[in-house]
């Protein structure tokens, strides 16, 4: 019993040293931290600028339509007479909202799945991912245009509609995690002393592979806004007067011939740097969670 509660008590102050330790290696990352900057900036941006620069985005103003920057706009605005520096802003709220629901969604169910079939093995797990292989043989943007294009689109219904399809990649990443962890010491331990499956699930196997889990979820968040801006470009994202990065772009290709250069480059960039500092962020943490692991 006094090496039980002396493993119980020192586990935690492990797990804090290898958490501090992925953090001073993250830190010297100098990519990693450019695109953490570049993210936290992005979403000061779209969540606290409007909060300084409050625009109408809701009215038609066919009398302002189409102007370029200029003072009082300084990015002019699109064909709605929309300013566009301010729709920028309710667009990334938007974007990155959907994003980061689709990927907790999409990882939650993906991580409960991962580890049930890890466990199981044997038959069980052979029929748990061959499910998986058949799903993934889907086109995902098939279906999600098919259902976008059936059901109203909203922001909670995308973000479930998205993470209903983008989960099978996490339930494969955690299987593996698990089938490596399922004959450690630890869990062999657990088993002798009679913990359900349930408690090893939740107690042992998915906090030792929360590293796998946090680096999938930064780059679901980033497939997640690349499937929204997608959607709102071929025109089966989010519907007036709510605005979505891709809808904003979709506008600004329809005048391109007219050189509507602020309808195209700022929101393009938008979502470029976006996807980048998420990328980044997202192989910065691999390498330090990865180095720790090892």
């Amino acid at each position: 019993m006094t090496s039980q509660h002396a493993d119980t008590t020192a586990r935690p102050a492990k797990a804090r040293t290898s958490a501090r330790s992925a953090l001073r290696r993250l830190r010297r990352n100098p990519l990693g931290l450019a695109g953490g900057m570049l993210l936290v900036l992005l979403a000061g941006f779209c969540f606290l600028g409007p909060l300084f620069y409050q625009t109408n985005q809701t009215d038609v103003d066919l009398v302002n339509a189409a102007l370029p920057p200029g003072p009082g706009h300084p990015l002019g605005t699109d064909t709605n007479g929309f300013d566009v520096l301010g729709r920028l802003m309710e667009g990334g709220q938007v974007s990155l909202q959907i994003g980061l629901l689709a990927a907790l969604f999409a990882t939650t169910i993906g991580t409960l799945y991962g580890a049930v079939a890890g466990l199981a093995g044997g038959v069980v797990d052979g029929f748990l991912m061959r499910l998986v292989d058949v799903m993934l043989s889907v086109p995902f943007l098939f279906f999600v245009l098919i259902l976008s294009a059936r059901f109203h689109a909203n922001a909670l219904s995308l973000s479930l509609v998205i993470g209903g399809f983008s989960w099978l990649v996490s339930a494969r990443l955690v299987r593996g995690e698990v089938l490596t962890l399922r004959v450690r010491e630890f869990v062999l331990a657990a088993k002798v002393m009679g913990a359900s499956r349930t408690r090893l699930i939740l107690t042992h196997l998915i906090p030792n592979a929360l590293g796998v889990i946090i680096v999938n979820i930064t780059f679901q968040v980033a497939d997640a806004v690349l499937v929204v801006a997608a959607l709102g470009f071929l025109g089966f994202g989010l519907t007036y007067p709510t605005a979505d990065w891709g809808s904003q772009l979709a506008g600004g290709v329809t005048y391109i011939s007219a050189d509507y250069w602020w309808l195209i480059y700022p929101v393009g960039g938008c979502i470029v740097l976006t996807v980048l500092a998420l990328n980044l962020l997202a192989d910065a943490l691999r390498d330090a969670i990865g180095r720790r692991a090892d």
